[in-house]
């Protein structure tokens, strides 16, 4: 049972909103997902949509402050480049490590985006992979990697070498539907989002199924189509719950908390068009920013897609040293930051 004492402790405010749409340059085109390096510069990876300039395609680098300092990566599928990138994760020397859904392979950069090495091959083999979507470094520095079509996760030394595999298609414990989103804990548990069956799984760092969280609706710790999940240093659970175009809190035993449905204002990227384009400017002050309707379904989509402030496609989480949330929105282009009361 959740307690007013445990609420107040967990719960989440808005802090500020950063990036902005632009298809080259400084900010994020479909953004899905973002990693944080130990001095504060975050990597975005835009993955674009098809027939668009090969530098949409990107991953650009800034800090929370909106700070810029270049991008790195275009479409292609030489070295360095990508067709439909979907994971982003750093290692202990902040090397960049990206999965691409449809190359079935994952490149390797340095800090500053000097391409490095790749590896990965098509297949269901152990150790071949289809369609790699979320990545994540665990403590002992190897990788996690949600192979999406193979309906597993696989373990790989930083240099692409086979340590194992968790889990097959289905719907039981330890089975997955396409999943997505992968974390661990500070005890090296994992946590997957388990896409295709609207819940979070756990297993043992030797990837032993522990327990399930979820299922399938609208309500309080309910999903649909979770794509995201990070673990805060005391075991609480975020969950992007993409369908639903909300994050959602859990404690430890998976236990509802709170919920969130976004809170953007203008980033300071964005405040800084606005002064130049002075007549786009005037037209959006001019503008209801949240307008009422009667929508002919329950659906959460069209509230976001009307209400500029709320997610819309929110698909990837991270937490920073102070364990500040930043919350990736694909369709709005940004990011949304949130910190504990």
């Amino acid at each position: 049972m959740v307690t007013k004492e445990e609420f107040n402790s967990q719960s989440l405010h808005y802090v500020r909103t950063v990036g902005m749409t632009t298809m080259r340059g400084r900010g994020f085109y479909f953004p899905v997902d973002s990693a944080m390096s130990k001095n504060g510069r975050i990597y975005v990876l835009s993955r674009s949509i098809e027939r668009v300039a090969p530098d949409s395609l990107r991953i650009t680098m800034l800090n929370e402050e909106g700070e810029y300092f270049g991008v790195f990566g275009r479409a292609g599928e030489n070295d360095g480049e990508f067709r439909w990138p979907c994971g982003i994760a750093l290692d202990d020397k902040d090397r960049v490590y990206v999965t691409d859904e449809h190359l079935h392979r994952v490149s390797i950069f340095s800090s500053e985006g000097e391409f490095i090495n790749k590896w990965g091959t098509f297949g269901t083999e152990n150790g071949l992979l289809n369609a790699p979507s979320g990545i994540t470094v665990a403590p002992d520095g190897n990788l996690l990697i949600s192979d999406s079509q193979n309906h597993r996760v696989q373990k790989f030394t930083q240099n692409g070498e086979f340590i194992y595999s968790i889990g097959a298609e289905g719907d039981g414990e330890g089975e997955f539907n396409l999943p997505w989103g992968i974390a661990t804990n500070s005890s090296s548990e994992i946590y997957v989002a388990d896409w295709g069956n609207d819940r979070i799984q756990k297993f043992s760092p030797d990837g032993k199924f522990i327990e399930q969280y979820g299922s399938t609706g609208r309500g309080d710790g309910q999903f649909v189509r979770p794509s995201g999940i990070t673990i805060n240093s005391e075991g609480y659970m975020y969950v992007a719950d993409w369908g639903n175009e909300r994050i959602q809190i859990l404690n430890p035993h998976g236990e509802f908390i709170q919920k969130l449905r976004g809170e953007a204002t203008d980033s300071e990227w964005a405040k800084d068009f606005l002064n130049v384009n002075v007549e786009e400017a005037d037209a959006r002050s001019r503008a209801n920013m949240e307008p009422e309707f009667d929508f002919f379904n329950d659906d959460p989509h069209e509230e976001s897609s009307h209400i500029e402030k709320l997610f819309w496609g929110p698909v990837s989480l991270l937490l920073d040293k102070e364990e500040r949330l930043f919350i990736t929105e694909t369709n709005r282009h940004r990011i949304q930051v949130y910190k504990k009361n």
